[in-house]
């Protein structure tokens, strides 16, 4: 799995990081049951510090998208709908980001979220 970081982005490096897997899985590049390269090889590798990845790592663990098991390792879950999932969930990070370069508050941009969730106001019947 190939990670790549840019450190002048405004975007944390363990976020980036932890987008790197999610767009392997979602691509389907990388599958259910395999490992991660483990914290300190990535570390070294992108030169960040491994608490770094680990941050990146947790991140996904806490989406439901590896698990973390000492003296395993990192390994993608096998849960259904991993891939479906983080799709959506880099597609929100997308939006966020995209929101934010709008100017839109948090409030608003929830507000958006909202609205799209539960459809268009109801409309009355036309009168007979």
């Amino acid at each position: 799995m190939l990670f790549r970081v840019l450190p002048g982005s405004p975007v944390p490096l363990g976020e980036q990081i932890a987008a790197c897997v999610r767009g392997a899985i979602a691509d389907g590049t990388a599958a259910p049951g395999e490992r991660l390269p483990p914290a300190r090889e990535v570390a070294d590798s992108l030169g960040v510090n491994v608490h770094t990845v680990l941050r990146g790592f947790q991140r996904l663990r806490d989406e439901g998208l590896l698990e973390l098991r000492r003296g395993r390792g990192a390994v993608i879950t096998a849960a259904p709908g991993a891939a479906g999932r983080a799709r959506i969930t880099e597609s929100v990070h997308s939006l966020v980001r995209q929101a934010r370069e709008l100017g839109l508050t948090d409030q608003e941009f929830l507000s958006m979220v909202h609205n799209g969730l539960v459809g268009p106001p109801a409309t009355a019947p036309p009168a007979p």
